[in-house]
């Protein structure tokens, strides 16, 4: 099993949930994140001062999926996610030792 954490633009969350989704992907945990990298911000002027804004809002989000999964659900990802545009986010994948269902108990990829 693998883990995918995806760091996206807020804008195309709907498109990577669609896409995934149609993959058979139902769940994800998304959290709203901040950061910088390469895009370095923009300048903005609020009543009269100008200031940088450098940190700027992405949406984490986070999936586990089945090692035959993992590469249509990158590619699912990129799709959706890609502006072209500095800033289009980063993706990591690690490898998932266990998972368990809480509720029923279920181990490994059917818990998934």
């Amino acid at each position: 099993m693998k883990r995918i954490d995806a760091v996206i633009r807020p804008s195309q969350v709907d498109g990577v949930k669609e896409s995934l989704n149609d993959l058979g992907i139902t769940g994800a945990t998304i959290f709203e994140a901040r950061g910088f990298g390469r895009q370095k911000g923009h300048t903005e002027t609020y009543r009269g001062s100008e200031y940088t804004v450098d940190v700027l809002p992405k949406l984490y989000i986070s999936i586990v999926v089945n090692d035959e999964l993992l590469e249509p659900a990158l590619e699912a990802i990129i799709e959706s996610a890609r502006t072209g545009v500095i800033g289009d986010g980063k993706i990591f994948v690690s490898s998932v030792d266990e998972v368990i269902r809480i509720r029923t108990g279920e181990r490994g990829p059917t818990a998934i």
